[in-house]
């Protein structure tokens, strides 16, 4: 058999020549892909950073207003919680009746007393008018602090006292001539009014002050004659 020319050789494909075609196609297309894979992957990125801030311009804004609110509200509700504790420490406690013992007082009905009561002041410095347990011994007054304690009471139409004789001291008070009897247990000092017609007694706690005894000899002065002090023998 005659052998081909060798332009038909040249010609002839092998079957190398068609492996190696076939495989620079399937690379060319490989390449293509990648191409176009990467270009969508862009793409994609793309599209999600575009989603990402589209999300970012999305979020709500707090004003400032808002905000200083919000801030500010806690701080009211606790001031305020710490003014209605210091106003309820403030507040007046309420007091228990009190109860006076009675004491032998033959006057308590007479004139005097009867003038006297109902001129006392309801507030003897930072003593207010207390309310006595019924029944209470007749013309006797008492006042206490706001938040309780030692009260300060009065009592109209008594006998003399037996500590007062021509040898007691007397302390003049606004016009007033007082004996004073101490009791040392109780950290009290009572007074006596004993120029008026009938005895006065002023019991009032230790570190009271002198105000109720200088309101009550003013009272007393205002609305009882004086006379003088009979006192009793040695």
């Amino acid at each position: 058999m005659a052998d081909s020319n060798p332009e038909d050789r040249d010609q002839a494909t092998t079957p190398d020549d068609t492996v190696t075609a076939d495989a620079k196609a399937v690379g060319d297309k490989s390449t293509s892909g990648d191409a176009a894979n990467a270009g969508a992957g862009a793409a994609s990125d793309t599209d999600a950073n575009e989603s990402d801030s589209d999300d970012t311009d999305l979020e709500p804004t707090h004003s400032p207003a808002l905000i200083a609110t919000a801030v500010a509200l806690p701080i009211v509700l606790i001031v305020a919680v710490l003014v209605a504790a210091f106003v309820a420490l403030r507040a007046p406690v309420e007091r228990e009746p009190l109860a006076l013992g009675p004491v032998p007082a033959p006057a308590a009905d007479g004139p005097a007393c009867h003038t006297l009561l109902p001129a006392l002041p309801a507030d003897l410095g930072d003593y207010t008018k207390a309310t006595l347990v019924e029944p209470a011994p007749p013309a006797t007054r008492a006042w206490q602090l706001p938040d309780g304690g030692d009260p300060i009471t009065l009592r109209c139409g008594l006998d003399r006292p037996l500590e007062f004789n021509r040898a007691s001291p007397l302390t003049e008070i606004d016009g007033v001539k007082w004996f004073q009897v101490r009791d040392e247990v109780g950290k009290t000092g009572t007074w006596f009014a004993v120029d008026r017609e009938t005895y006065i007694a002023l019991t009032v706690p230790d570190n009271s002050g002198t105000s109720a005894v200088q309101i009550v000899s003013d009272t007393i002065t205002a609305n009882l004659p004086a006379r003088e002090p009979t006192p009793g023998e040695l």
